[in-house]
């Protein structure tokens, strides 16, 4: 039996009952992926749900004509691959794992009863679709909109606002994050990322190397991502 104190202080946990989370944690089964391991792969039938206990997952779209595209980070205490809270029966990204994770599973087949016999998670999962559908938004916004420098400077500040982890220089992501994988993220090439981070690390603005990004000047990155030149 799975402790309770794994989930009780977690986001979609925080407001149910302790008998409700023993109950819940007992139809649940807790694994182990290594960096770089899939959760689950694109298109696959959405067999289980999950929360990710410890660790960051990334989420990968892969497009029809064989291009990847980062959608987003999954951070510690969020749950994810929720397909059927969509109306998906198949999953419709990647999730790998970004360094070592371990995360708490539960079939699908219990997801309608889940939630509804326990309201708070069915609304804070709600709650966390919303969001993620919001940023999705945003980002579309971004894409159309905004110069690259601005799309780089604004997807190294949400990640910092996400995982950020104080060091003597400053901020820095807290999980392995390469310049390719920043050029997922905001729909250009690896050229440009690289001329652009070059540029703000001579600058003193961030500090950058073995999949490592340190902001040190945020205000700096902040007037970019506003499309002010710095």
């Amino acid at each position: 039996m799975l402790d309770i104190s794994l989930i009780a202080g977690l986001p979609p946990f925080e407001d149910m009952s302790r008998a409700d989370l023993g109950d819940l944690l007992s139809k649940a089964r807790s694994q182990h992926f290594a960096k770089g391991d899939h959760i689950f792969r694109q298109s696959e039938d959405a067999g289980n749900f999950h929360v990710l206990l410890d660790g960051h997952i990334r989420v990968v779209k892969i497009t029809s004509d064989g291009e990847q595209v980062i959608a987003r980070y999954i951070s510690s205490g969020e749950v994810f691959g929720i397909a059927m809270a969509i109306g998906r029966t198949t999953y419709p990204a990647n999730a790998i794992a970004a360094v070592d994770c371990v995360v708490l599973t539960w079939p699908s087949s219990i997801w309608q009863s889940t939630v509804e016999s326990y309201p708070s998670f069915s609304t804070k999962t709600y709650h966390t679709i919303g969001s993620r559908l919001q940023d999705a938004q945003e980002r579309i916004v971004e894409m159309a909109t905004e110069r690259v420098e601005q799309r780089v400077a604004t997807a190294i500040l949400k990640l910092i606002k996400q995982t950020g982890k104080p060091t003597g220089d400053g901020l820095q992501i807290d999980f392995p994050i390469s310049r390719q994988d920043l050029s997922e993220m905001t729909g250009t090439t690896l050229h440009t990322v690289s001329r652009l981070m070059s540029a703000w690390e001579n600058n003193g603005y961030i500090k950058s190397g073995r999949q490592k990004v340190t902001v040190i000047q945020g205000d700096k990155l902040q007037l970019i991502a506003g499309g002010e030149k710095t």
